[in-house]
């Protein structure tokens, strides 16, 4: 099973238009990406694992980047970031496979194939998003995210997760994974189009037993399309039967492929 690392990258920012400066310097380098997704914003803070690198010191997230190889960042991109965390897992070669292809008819999808959002203007909201429902704080941000963030803001979103099971209950988890793909999260334009078991957390070669056990970057057709599955009462459902019991901790970061599309000037940007 080939080896991708994901990596979380804060940039420097005495460096001018730090993202433009990366995607440029990205560009020009002998690194082909995957997936190169702007971070938008936290969906679910981390609680036990990673958490004084992923949190520690309010670092606010710059860039995703996604690399079919367990290489070391080169020089000229490693000197433009300030924080960098990384996760290496396996990825089955059928979603590897043909991925830039697959990715790009995503993120650029016939509009005729993107399903419909609901038509309800009322949004049932909870305190909090950390069981992966919608808090009325994360609700009032769509609307301002959609309204004021351009393309970028009705476009395709990548919902990055880490996974982390409780002990004999990763058999539940499959459980709401097989009922995301059949119906439930696919009826919302849901696709889970990277997923993988951990290997190693920042260049470590072994798992830790305590540690993140699989990875996952989630499409979904706009943020409005994964609202309305975190409203929808087939999800909850399912989320609360088979997802909330089965993790130890979890979190989830909102990232936006068609953000650094923007960024590019491109309509359907290539690196």
């Amino acid at each position: 099973m080939p080896l991708c690392t994901l990596h979380l990258l804060a940039l420097h920012t005495t460096t001018p238009n730090p993202l433009s400066t990366f995607l440029s310097t990205l560009k020009s380098s002998s690194v082909r990406p995957l997936v190169v997704s702007r971070v938008i914003r936290w969906i679910i803070l981390p609680t036990k694992i990673s958490t004084e690198h992923l949190l520690a010191r309010n670092i606010k997230w710059d860039i995703l980047l996604i690399l079919s190889s367990t290489d070391d960042l080169p020089g000229e991109i490693a000197k433009l970031v300030e924080h960098h965390w990384s996760v290496t897992a396996g990825v089955p070669s059928r979603l590897t496979k043909d991925f830039e292809k697959t990715n790009r008819g995503l993120l650029h999808p016939d509009p005729a194939t993107v399903p419909p959002l609901s038509s309800s203007n009322e949004k049932k909201t909870t305190q909090s998003s950390q069981d992966l429902e919608l808090s009325a704080e994360l609700n009032v941000w769509v609307d301002e995210f959609v309204r004021g963030s351009g393309r970028e803001g009705k476009g395709a979103v990548s919902m990055f997760n880490l996974l982390a099971f409780n002990t004999g209950m990763k058999e539940e988890y499959l459980k709401y994974g097989a009922a995301f793909a059949k119906s439930i999260g696919s009826r919302h334009g849901g696709n889970a189009k990277i997923v993988g078991n951990v290997t190693g957390v920042n260049g470590q070669q072994e798992k830790q037993e305590d540690g993140w056990d699989e990875i996952a970057l989630a499409h979904y057709p706009s943020i409005e399309h994964f609202r309305d599955m975190l409203t929808s009462r087939d999800y909850q459902e399912v989320n609360h039967k088979h997802r909330v019991g089965s993790l130890r901790d979890t979190c989830i970061l909102m990232t936006s492929e068609i953000g650094i599309e923007e960024i590019l000037g491109e309509g359907r940007a290539k690196l």
